[in-house]
């Protein structure tokens, strides 16, 4: 494995556990703000930003998605996503040992399970990793990404629900995630005027909308069932992502391409259904009390 792809992966472990870290830190600070408003996006994020803790979940975001931004671009966005999937098991234990919810047995075993398939999926990832695989066909990688923000628009009109934002907000990172491997692939050739690429603007609007459209979802909670559904809906996407949008290429031999699909599968699936820890009710109580005019517009 080229070392640009294994330094790849090291940030894409540093975007799980900053990730983490980050959606926990909005939490805390978004159930202190008043309840987003889609028809005042902008007196909505400025008073999310008024709390000093959901700012700084923000900086450890953005440092996570820089992290982020990095690993995509050194290495494929099928493993790169399926590093960060893994880490959706460390919402437990951020939850348990810096936040002090309790976590179950069920939960660790999730743990280990997910290190399991990440395992699985470390021997048949020869050849995928020799190169980034930045190249793709433009009529797919547009479908891709249109398809992914309009069912996220529909999404965060209609629902209601904490888990059904979560769902929305994840979809409008992968479609930025999505945007971010294309561009990346461009780099080389643009140098610095790749950050005036049309694609760099869809990127930052995708990630903005996405951060209010989450920021609702942590009001409305459960945290922890939140945090693990944004974080799966854009990792189940970017990763089928990689062989669908970016061509990355799955092994020859049959019995590897299985062993391939079956650890994708276990790394998205412990993450995504381990159960979360139980919640604090009163700042979700609070919150759920709201008048429906600000509970959601649209």
């Amino acid at each position: 494995m080229p070392f640009s792809v294994q330094l790849g992966l090291f940030f894409a472990f540093l975007t799980a556990l900053g990730s983490v870290l980050g959606f926990f830190l909005k939490f805390k600070g978004a159930v202190q703000a008043p309840p987003v408003q889609w028809r005042r996006p902008l007196h909505s994020t400025i008073a999310l930003f008024r709390s000093p803790i959901y700012t700084i979940g923000c900086v450890v975001a953005t440092t996570s998605w820089g992290f982020h931004v990095v690993a995509l671009g050194l290495a494929p966005i099928s493993v790169v996503q399926s590093v960060i999937a893994g880490g959706l098991v460390l919402v437990t234990v951020v939850a348990d040992r810096v936040f002090g919810q309790s976590v179950t047995r069920r939960e660790w075993i999730g743990v280990g399970l997910t290190a399991a398939g990440l395992a699985f999926l470390a021997a048949t990832l020869e050849g995928t990793t020799d190169a980034a695989h930045g190249d793709y066909q433009d009529l797919t990688f547009a479908i891709t990404v249109a398809g992914a923000t309009i069912a996220a628009f529909v999404l965060a009109r209609r629902a209601h629900s904490g888990p059904a934002l979560a769902v929305s907000a994840g979809l409008f990172w992968a479609a930025s995630d999505i945007t971010i491997k294309a561009l990346s692939g461009k780099a080389e050739d643009l140098g610095v005027a790749v950050i005036w690429h049309p694609f760099a603007f869809v990127i930052v609007a995708l990630s903005l909308i996405g951060l209010l459209v989450s920021a609702r979802s942590l009001q409305i909670g459960p945290a922890v069932a939140v945090i693990a559904l944004t974080s799966a809906t854009a990792n189940v996407l970017t990763i089928a992502a990689g062989p669908f949008v970016f061509k990355e290429p799955l092994p020859d031999d049959p019995f590897a391409l299985l062993v391939r699909l079956a650890a994708f599968a276990l790394v998205i699936t412990a993450a995504a259904l381990t159960p979360p820890p139980m919640e604090e009710p009163a700042p979700t109580a609070d919150l759920l009390r709201a008048s429906p005019a600000t509970e959601h517009a649209g």
